[in-house]
């Protein structure tokens, strides 16, 4: 199935912008803009993630939201 017709693991019905490269569960793989959002801003942002619309979105959530002096990888390939 095409990420394009595929809905966010969490809410089911977000188009997913980002991919969960190294998820604790293997349920929650694929999030919408407002899903990762509210990761970002629990606190519990994704660190290894591929962008799937071609945008750097979940790049600019977590510009804009992550307050934590983490490293987070953009997988490629």
């Amino acid at each position: 199935m095409g990420a394009h017709r595929r809905k966010c693991d969490w809410c089911g019905s977000g188009t997913p912008i980002v991919r969960d490269m190294e998820p604790v569960n293997h349920d929650y793989q694929y999030w919408c803009e407002e899903c990762a959002r509210a990761l970002i801003i629990k606190g519990d942002p994704i660190e290894t993630y591929r962008e799937l619309e071609g945008e750097p979105i979940y790049g600019r959530l977590l510009e804009e939201h992550c307050t934590l002096k983490r490293f987070y990888t953009f997988a490629t390939a």
